[in-house]
């Protein structure tokens, strides 16, 4: 039978999601907690990998599994069995031909950081300091640019090797607050799907326009042009959430 879960963790310790031999993953420490619940190794999908050091607040993932134990309590009894920094939020079966990565059809990132004077600890685990100020209105001004179907050659890590760099955003969302001496930013950026690095270039990116160190020209020719020298630099990992995973229906 097959089953869908809901997951969360902080990337923090962890080499990303997909099973590699040099670091720990998210994806062998679940399929670890799956092995033991359910007695025999299980193959677990994820919507897509996230980085070494990126978070998630919403991953899917789908495997096949024979148990008695009712869908709804399958994530209890893998939260048992899982470290702290991971948890199963919900546990459902799932229809039989369901993918969680073939079948994925938008999933919204968000990347968070914080601009004050000052280094805040309490933020730094999960938002990118910034020291100094940025021009907010231009930083919410610079997102429409990344909206549509455009070519992200310049926004992906160098020397990826992927069938197209074509990729398409439907939305980037800049929300802003004051909040302890410093502007907190979250940049929501919903998409069919992205390239490796995609997103936290494209936060340095608009970070760099909106201190004046790109003009909208040189946001504009990265895309027309796929020239890299018109980007901002890559920001850092612990920044990067996944928020949510969109199949077209209710799956939770």
């Amino acid at each position: 039978m097959r089953y869908a879960i809901l997951l969360a963790y902080d990337g923090t310790n962890y080499g990303g999601w997909q099973m590699q031999k040099n670091s720990i993953s998210v994806q062998e420490k679940l399929e670890g907690a799956a092995a033991g619940l359910f007695g025999k190794r299980v193959c677990i999908t994820a919507s897509g990998r996230t980085d070494s050091g990126v978070h998630a607040a919403g991953q899917v993932c789908h495997f096949d599994a024979e148990t008695s134990i009712p869908p709804e309590k399958i994530a209890d009894a893998l939260n048992m069995r899982l470290p702290e920094d991971i948890s199963v939020l919900r546990s459902v079966a799932a229809p039989e031909n369901f993918d969680a990565n073939r079948t994925a059809k938008k999933k919204t990132y968000c990347y968070k950081m914080y601009l004050s004077a000052r280094r805040n600890p309490l933020k730094d685990k999960f938002s990118v300091w910034v020291k100094g100020g940025a021009d907010l209105a231009k930083l919410e001004h610079i997102a429409g640019a990344f909206v549509g179907k455009h070519d992200f050659k310049a926004y992906q890590k160098s020397g990826a090797q992927v069938k197209t760099t074509v990729r398409e955003v439907f939305s980037v969302e800049v929300k802003t607050r004051f909040y302890r001496e410093s502007y907190d930013v979250e940049i929501y950026v919903c998409g069919g799907g992205f390239l490796y690095n995609m997103v936290r270039t494209m936060a340095g990116t608009m970070l760099y326009f909106a201190q004046g160190a790109l003009s909208e020209a040189d946001v504009i020719r990265s895309l027309e042009n796929c020239d890299r020298s018109a980007v901002g630099k890559t920001m850092p990992a612990n920044g990067l959430t996944l928020e949510s995973v969109d199949y077209g229906f209710k799956l939770f």
